[in-house]
This record gives structure tokens, C-alpha cells and sequence, in this order.
């Protein structure tokens, strides 16, 4: 669970205004971002679709570091900070620096800090895992590596269902933003191939760096990866109706649902947590599993839920799902897609996953 923040503060802050050429005052949004050119170019895109929608209003870029972007020399999975990635951008927030904060959602804890939401959930992009071989290797795939070739990848979860799928595989930890890891793999021996997220590379425009993108059969997905998430304080109202309509309906069910699966599973990047969402028909489809380090151990399984919604009212004012708030999404499709996140952790917990997530973080801490 994420270490609350102090509850932000219900003084009304004050709307940001600067003059136009005309004498006119222009209402100026300030939008939180990480430095790396990657969450900057997310940025932007958030930011394009917004001015789309308002031209009127002045959007502004305001970019930090966060606690993940400067320990680099460390597995993500054994620093033991939940927001790695989300707690200077939160405090910001907090603090009225900035109005709207832009992340990648799987980057986002499953417990926000009181006071904040997530106020869209975008149209997600590939959610897969992508594979990028080191040039000497090009044309092969994981299976046709030669025997004990080095894969780097800093994903407990990815590293565990790909030693299960490639025995011949070993797997090390690689850190930094996607030019640096691409650029270790690149200048140096020492990984035959990296792991990185499709949508990241496809949004970076790196596209042809794609040696093969990882099914489902081989590797399942992080929780909420590939979709981009916009965070704002909960009392801001007129800004939490700004972004709403950016909300992807699809994505924010699928979202809901993975989010609502590892939150009830206690799960975080200290254990390999795996998920496969689909929304078809009106029926929403989530398999989850759980794996040991080694991914010896596996639960694995499916449900599925209606996402029809009733003839009710969208959601209510205070009405979040796991951190996200949809007006526009019926309130019964929204809790819908959290059960069925809920029932198929309850599933898992009943198999004894508790257990393999409980030795899987003992065993990462012992490391």
C-alpha cells in the first residue's frame, strides 16, 4: 500500500491566469511530468489532446525527477518504495505547483495518497512486452539464443515467466531510462537481448528496434502497462472534468480490473504479478497469475464479467475504483470491472498464492 501523503489541503487554490496579447487572462493548467524524454513525450501528447479541447486554456509542462529516476544502480524491486516513479510528482500536486500530473499508469500504486485520483485513463497502446536483441544477434528469437545468454530486464515478473518458457536463459538486472538501456545493449557484450515495453519503443518512435513482441503464452503484462494515466487532486472539480474526457471506456474497465486484481492480491514490483485483459462484446475477460522468482511456481487462471450497465446514473461524485474516477463510465460497469479484478484474486489466494507471493518476497528481500 502506498505511504499516504499528508491530506491535501481543502483550501480552494486559486485559478492561474496570465495575460493575453488582447488584455484578455487566459486560464493556465500546469502539467507534472518526469524529465525522461519518453515521459515528456507522453506529456505532450496529454497535452496536445487537452489543447484540442480547450483552446482556450494555456497548458504548461513542468518536469522533476523522481526517487526512480536517480537510484540507477539498484533493481527497482529491491529499493522498497511503492511510488518510485509518482511521489515528488504527488507532492507537487499537493502543493499546488502543478495542477494535473501525467504518468504511465503501471507505474501508479494501487492505494492512491487521500486526495487524489485518477482523473483519464487514455487509449491504451500495445500493452505487450517487446524483445530487443543485441545487433550480432539480429534475426533470432528468445528460443533460438545460444545456451546460458544473457537477458536483461529489471521486472521480477518478467523474469520469472520467461525462465519458465526459456530454460536456457539467464536473466540479470538493467536500469536507467530506454536510450540508456538500449545503449548498454548496444555498446556492450553484456546482454544478448533486453525486455522493454512495446509502448514505450513504439511512442519513442524506436518501432524497428522490435526484435519480437512477447505473447501472452510467453509473457503476460504488468499491471496497467501501456496506458498513460492523468492524476489530479479530487477537489478540483472543473479539472477533474476537464480531463475526464479523455477516458478510454475499454481501458479504463481493463484497467480497473488489473488494478482491482494486484490490490487485492497485495501485490507491487517486489513480486511477479502478471495479467491479460480483453473487453469484447460487453463481456470483460482478465487472467491472472502469480509466479515464485524462479517461476517454478505458478497459479494461473481466468474470469470473466458483463460490463452491460443498468439503468442507473454514471458514476457519483465520490465514487473511485481502485484510484480512478469516471463520470462518463456507468457506475455499474465500473464496479464490474473491480469484482471481477477482486473474485479472481480471491481465486488465486484460494489455490495458495498468498503463499507463493509471501516466499517470492522474502526471498527478493533476502537478495
Amino acid at each position: 500500500m502506498a505511504a499516504p501523503l499528508s491530506h491535501v489541503s481543502n483550501r480552494k487554490k486559486p485559478v492561474s491566469k496570465e495575460k493575453e496579447g488582447n488584455g484578455n487572462a487566459s486560464r493556465v493548467i500546469r502539467m507534472g511530468t518526469r524529465k525522461s524524454q519518453l515521459a515528456r513525450i507522453q506529456t505532450d501528447y496529454v497535452k496536445d489532446k487537452l489543447m484540442e479541447l480547450h483552446p482556450d486554456v494555456k497548458f504548461e509542462i513542468v518536469a522533476m525527477s523522481t526517487i526512480g529516476d536517480k537510484i540507477l544502480d539498484t533493481a527497482l524491486s529491491k529499493i522498497g518504495e511503492k511510488s518510485l516513479f509518482t511521489k515528488e510528482l504527488e507532492n507537487a500536486l499537493e502543493r499546488n505547483e502543478v495542477d494535473i500530473v501525467v504518468h504511465s499508469l503501471k507505474d501508479l500504486p494501487t492505494t492512491l495518497p487521500p486526495g487524489f485520483t485518477v482523473g483519464a485513463v487514455l487509449e491504451r497502446e500495445s500493452p505487450f512486452d517487446a524483445v530487443v536483441l543485441h545487433p550480432k544477434h539480429a534475426g533470432l528469437s528468445l528460443d533460438m539464443l545460444p545456451e546460458k545468454s544473457v537477458i536483461g530486464t529489471s521486472s521480477l515478473r518478467r523474469a520469472a515467466q520467461l525462465k519458465r518458457r526459456f530454460p536456457h536463459l539467464e536473466f540479470e538486472s538493467i536500469r536507467g531510462n530506454l536510450n540508456t538501456r538500449l545503449k548498454k545493449l548496444d555498446e556492450k557484450d553484456d546482454f544478448a537481448a533486453i525486455i522493454l515495453a512495446a509502448a514505450g519503443l513504439k511512442r519513442m518512435g524506436w518501432e524497428n528496434r522490435i526484435s519480437m513482441i512477447l505473447e501472452p503464452a510467453d509473457c503476460m503484462y504488468a499491471v496497467g502497462q501501456g496506458a498513460l494515466a492523468v492524476e489530479v487532486r479530487a477537489r478540483d472539480r472543473d479539472i477533474l472534468n476537464m480531463v475526464s474526457v479523455l477516458h478510454h471506456h475499454d481501458t479504463v474497465l481493463r484497467c480497473i480490473a488489473e488494478r482491482a486484481f494486484l490490490r487485492h492480491l497485495e501485490g507491487g514490483c517486489s513480486v511477479p504479478v502478471a495479467v491479460h485483459t480483453e473487453a469484447k462484446d460487453a463481456l470483460l475477460y482478465l487472467t491472472g497469475a502469480v509466479y515464485s522468482l524462479d517461476g517454478s511456481d505458478m497459479l494461473k487462471d481466468t474470469m470473466q464479467i458483463s460490463t452491460v450497465p443498468d439503468n442507473e446514473t454514471h458514476a457519483s461524485d465520490d465514487c473511485a475504483h481502485v484510484g480512478v474516477t469516471a463520470y462518463n463510465i456507468p457506475e455499474s460497469s465500473l464496479a464490474a470491472a473491480e469484482k471481477l479484478g477482486v473474485d479472481l484474486a480471491e481465486l488465486l489466494l484460494s489455490k495458495g498464492a498468498k503463499d507463493i507471493l509471501t516466499t517470492a518476497r522474502q526471498l527478493n528481500d533476502a537478495r
